[in-house]
């Protein structure tokens, strides 16, 4: 899809999660808390936390890891409390950067995110700074259209269920919907004997900028890797086409 998305770095984490089995699984941990606090620890009356528990067993993530994330959500668990924080910025080439974290320690997060972003050419901006550059919505995705029988047909369905817009390119479909939307769009999905393969909250950029300098798109390119690697850094989203 084009800018950076939640979707690019589940997809990342897909791929490294026999290199760095241990840092996968502990991002997806904490987005299973996250969700299990705000919505209750069952994953049938909790539509993001059976996204987020579907994400973890994509990559084989044990029982047990998803089992004790849910706890320490409800509460069960005895650990410390995990929170979303959201830092906006701009990266190499003047691209707009809201980097969500989930985090135990703000306080270390921050300076992590800091230290990453002046080492590789970005800037942490005052909150609003970049934000009114995103719309927050729902995205539900599809890697294998092969399997939408009737395109048209499928696409009514969408719209009926609420879908915005439909995007699609090499990389599958986006079917992007309103936040409240999601859950009835994802169910119309299934409806239609479509696998879907991620749905989620994101941030997509109202209008995107191509960086025209070569050593600048380098330069982001690092950035954005860098912070998808670290641990408390749960999603980078650009505007970057």
């Amino acid at each position: 899809m084009s800018g950076h998305s939640k979707w690019h770095n589940i997809q990342k984490r897909k791929g490294a999660v026999d290199a760095k089995r241990g840092n996968a699984f502990g991002k997806l941990a904490k987005g299973i808390t996250v969700a299990a606090r705000e919505g209750g620890g069952d994953p049938l009356f909790n539509f993001r936390l059976r996204v987020a528990v579907d994400a973890a067993k994509a990559v084989n993530m044990p029982k047990d890891n998803i089992d004790r994330a849910i706890k320490r959500g409800t509460g069960a668990g005895g650990e410390g409390q995990i929170d979303e924080v959201i830092y906006e910025g701009f990266g190499p080439g003047g691209v707009a950067l809201l980097i969500a974290c989930l985090t135990d320690n703000r306080t270390r997060t921050v300076a992590e995110v800091k230290r990453i972003m002046s080492k590789l050419g970005g800037t942490v901006g005052n909150p609003g700074s970049v934000m009114w550059m995103f719309d927050h919505k729902g995205v539900v995705m599809i890697l294998d259209l092969t399997q939408i029988k009737n395109r048209d047909a499928f696409d009514l369905a969408m719209i009926d269920a609420g879908a915005e817009d439909l995007r699609e390119d090499e990389d599958g479909l986006q079917v992007v919907c309103g936040i409240r939307d999601l859950p009835a769009v994802s169910q119309a999905v299934e409806s239609q004997g479509v696998k879907l393969d991620g749905a989620g909250i994101e941030y997509l950029a109202k209008e995107l900028m191509t960086v025209g300098d070569p050593e600048a798109q380098k330069q982001l390119d690092l950035l954005l890797e860098a912070l998808d690697e670290n641990d408390d850094v749960d999603a980078v989203y650009t505007n970057a086409a």
